[in-house]
């Protein structure tokens, strides 16, 4: 029978219950615990080890995983990431199932078969969405505001392949290297970084060029 283990609240399976809420937990941790659920598991297909989480996971490894090769988002956006420590190529993970690497990397172009961290998306509002692209570092030159999903930025009026800068000034976003929502993901939130990104190498800890042709607001 697949072990099982639930990080974040009490589940009766548990002896020693793990990451359970404390009293140094304020109202709105509390709250927020609720808006986010992930089950992941180490083989593909839902099969093997399994544990729940509500809070974000630095390493998979350190709960007894070798890796994350499948896995169900029942609430809240997620965000995945190829290494420990929110480090790599990152995925982003909308409410559904993710039976094998191929739903989570899509039409990314890179190959990545197992995550190893993971972290909840807490600044997603579909609803209320703003973000500033900009054609130079440091929100210089040609800007482009929008508060909608673009397929091609280009068909849009912006006029490069690339971008140089990124404002997000609510919400959180998802931005792709090609048009039709395709290439790496770069993952754009609003509480993070306090939601600039003056250069591409902040886009992601893997990012290696500016050019962003796509772009669409996370679901929550």
């Amino acid at each position: 029978m697949p072990s099982l283990c639930v990080v974040g609240r009490k589940h009766p399976l548990l002896q020693e219950p793990t990451d359970q809420p404390t009293a140094a937990m304020n109202t709105q941790q509390m709250e927020q615990m609720g808006q986010f659920k992930i089950t992941v598991w180490e083989e593909e297909n839902f099969q093997g080890k399994r544990c729940e989480f509500m809070l974000e996971c630095q390493n998979i490894m350190e709960r007894g995983f070798n890796k994350i090769r499948s896995m169900k988002v029942e609430n809240g956006p997620w965000v995945g990431y190829e290494y420990p420590e929110f480090q790599g190529q990152q995925f982003i993970l909308e409410k559904g199932d993710y039976p094998r690497y191929e739903a989570w990397s899509g039409n990314s172009g890179y190959r990545t078969e197992h995550l190893l961290s993971f972290r909840p998306i807490k600044s997603a509002n579909h609803s209320d969405s703003k973000v500033t692209l900009y054609e130079l570092e440091d929100f210089q030159g040609r800007k482009f505001e929008m508060c909608d999903d673009y397929p091609s930025l280009q068909a849009m009026g912006w006029c490069s392949k690339e971008v140089a800068s990124i404002k997000v000034n609510s919400g959180a976003w998802v931005a792709y290297q090609f048009p039709g929502y395709r290439g790496y993901q770069y993952i754009m939130e609003r509480d993070r970084h306090q939601g600039e990104y003056r250069h591409y190498n902040e886009y992601s800890t893997q990012a290696h060029t500016n050019q962003v042709q796509s772009i669409r607001r996370i679901q929550h």
